[in-house]
């Protein structure tokens, strides 16, 4: 049986549906809004958090109102949000509708789950295992390695992902690779208008290449110029920004070894659970990522990595990992096996 079928036809039963806003600052230097979804019905409550980056996006959403009232099977929950136009506004970026659907039907889920007295681990038949995981950060301007070292004096078991830039000199490189701590190196190149996105620098891509030979290489873009420079490496690149179901995987430049999967890109459990089981057909190896999540997402992007990615380079640090300053006190990793009721 598929792993969609075994929670398509979870009853759910709807009363209410209310928003919680979160905001805190972040090591990268901006402050996140998120918004918790919360769904009652039958004396449960289901949480999922809409990551949608943009602020006054999160702020309207907080002033919406949605007749989502009802009897449902959860995939008539999920047709139900799908044709529905979740922003009162048009958003500024359309991947946000994806976040948005998504935060509805994680809520929905954990409801759906919790009134049939269940959890996500015991209805798809699989034990949730302790999850390892990155740290996610950026080196300031100029870059220096100053932030990772100032981590690794913490916590000397640390691993990172890192966001090059095309300041990163041949001796930055040099320093960050003698750490030994650098998993993942995110190029930022698939994100075209986005704040973060990166254009194609040939330069930067063979020195973070050749400089960190054991990094995965995420979200390059293939030029004329790039292509040669890559192609050394196709064992090591992955994919965050294009995957968005089993569809956007098959038209990737070449089958990947390597995948960041982040529920909200897939917008429903559908798509994410179908990619799921094609990666694991296809022996294309996954790891979880991150959007800044505030609330109950950061949970439930840990329950998913550690059903199904454990052992991976997850980029599914504690929250604390994404203060501004770093911390002592956090948990290392990996994560004890969480203790799971619904969908968190």
């Amino acid at each position: 049986m598929a792993l969609y079928d075994e929670v398509a036809d979870l009853p759910l039963s709807i009363e209410s549906c209310e928003y919680e806003t979160h905001e805190r600052e972040t090591s990268s230097e901006f402050t996140r809004v998120t918004t918790e979804i919360v769904l009652r019905g039958a004396g449960e409550t289901g949480r999922g958090e809409d990551v949608t980056y943009d602020a006054d996006d999160q702020y309207a959403l907080a002033e919406a109102e949605f007749d989502l009232s009802g009897e449902h099977t959860f995939a008539e929950f999920s047709a139900t949000v799908a044709d529905l136009d979740l922003f009162p506004k048009a958003p500024s970026r359309e991947d946000f509708r994806h976040y948005r659907q998504w935060g509805f039907e994680s809520a929905a889920l954990d409801l759906a789950l919790r009134q049939t007295d269940t959890d996500l681990p015991t209805a798809l038949g699989r034990k949730p295992s302790p999850v390892s995981f990155v740290m996610s950060t950026r080196l300031g301007d100029p870059p220096s390695a100053e932030r990772v070292t100032r981590w690794l004096d913490i916590d000397p078991s640390l691993t990172f992902k890192l966001d090059p830039t095309p300041e990163w000199t041949a001796d930055l490189i040099s320093e960050l690779a003698d750490t030994e701590t650098v998993r993942i190196v995110d190029l930022k190149s698939q994100y075209e208008d986005a704040e973060v996105g990166q254009s194609a620098d040939p330069d930067l891509y063979r020195r973070v290449r050749d400089g960190i030979p054991g990094a995965i290489i995420e979200d390059p873009v293939y030029t004329d110029e790039t292509a040669p420079i890559l192609d050394a490496a196709r064992q090591r690149i992955s994919w965050d920004v294009p995957i968005t179901g089993v569809e956007s995987v098959e038209s990737l430049p070449f089958e990947p070894n390597w995948l960041n999967i982040k529920p909200s890109r897939f917008g429903s459990v559908k798509s994410l659970f179908d990619t799921l089981e094609h990666c694991d057909r296809r022996g294309i190896r996954m790891y979880g990522g991150g959007q800044f999540e505030l609330s109950i997402g950061r949970e439930q992007i840990q329950l998913l990595a550690s059903l199904f990615y454990p052992d991976s380079p997850n980029d599914a640090a504690p929250r604390g990992y994404n203060d501004p300053e770093p911390t002592e006190g956090l948990p290392s990793s990996p994560l004890d096996a969480p203790s799971v009721e619904g969908f968190r």
